[in-house]
């Protein structure tokens, strides 16, 4: 079981980059990466209300529960 972050689709959608929004957001563009690629063992919760705010979606459109498992990876449309 495992949980998959598609910051990429969303970002996609939204046609902003990793670096606007972590501008917008005042999370440094590491912490971002670290999120973005699925590398992160935690995320705060007023981290995610930025970003659901900036991104103006909500957390289950960033944070995916993937029943069967397998390599968290981000999805690239």
């Amino acid at each position: 079981m495992s949980i998959r972050v598609t910051l990429d689709r969303v970002l996609l959608e939204k046609r902003m980059s990793l670096t606007e929004l972590s501008e917008r957001v005042g999370v440094t563009l590491a912490n971002l990466s670290i999120l973005k690629t699925g590398k992160a063992k935690a995320v705060r919760f007023s981290t995610l209300e930025a970003l659901c705010r900036e991104l103006d979606c909500q957390p289950g459109d960033i944070l995916v529960f993937d029943a069967a498992g397998g390599n968290q990876e981000s999805e690239a449309a």
